[in-house]
């Protein structure tokens, strides 16, 4: 779980893209309850990617004994959010898909890898290709954005809620 502190927001241009993703993904982690009780840890960020991973549990186990696909959906689902968050811009999935290409076992540590494809105006395309530690792909999901209103941090003379 990513535990550093928040940025008291964002000044003039101080912060460059890089600082800006980086405390972007820190408000996420902090908000985000479900990926904190699955355990998804934020391994790295930066403007339109993120690297998570999460370690597959025994009762993260569908019938077949492998992980459900449920938790590999909600992995590659937070590490699309961590990306198209990236520019403090409230953010949200208008769509995905998945496709499972193998299964993940208990104790495996599945790394999730969110690439921007595409972004303009208030929408953006993601891919997220999950693997386990071998550097299997488990899985790929496409995410499709949109931006609301609102940012994560404040930005000058701006609210969190995007209002002025």
């Amino acid at each position: 779980m990513n535990t550093m502190q928040i940025s008291p927001g964002v000044k003039d241009g101080v912060e460059d893209d890089q600082q800006l993703a980086e405390a972007c993904s820190r408000v996420i982690a902090q908000r985000d309850q479900a990926a904190q009780a699955l355990g998804i840890a934020v391994l790295g960020v930066a403007p339109g990617r993120a690297t998570l991973s999460m370690r597959v549990r025994q009762d993260m186990l569908n019938g077949h004994n492998c992980c459900h696909g449920g938790m590999l959906f909600t992995l590659a689902d937070t590490a699309f959010a961590h990306a198209c968050n990236s520019y403090n811009r409230a953010t949200v999935a208008s769509g995905c898909n998945i496709d499972y290409v193998a299964p993940g076992f208990a104790d495996d540590t599945l790394t999730a890898i969110a690439e921007e494809r595409q972004r303009s105006g208030r929408t953006g395309v993601y891919d997220v290709t999950i693997y386990n530690q071998q550097q299997q792909p488990l899985a790929y999901f496409r995410g499709k954005s949109y931006q609301i209103r609102g940012t994560l941090l404040p930005a000058c003379n701006e609210s969190t809620d995007g209002s002025v």
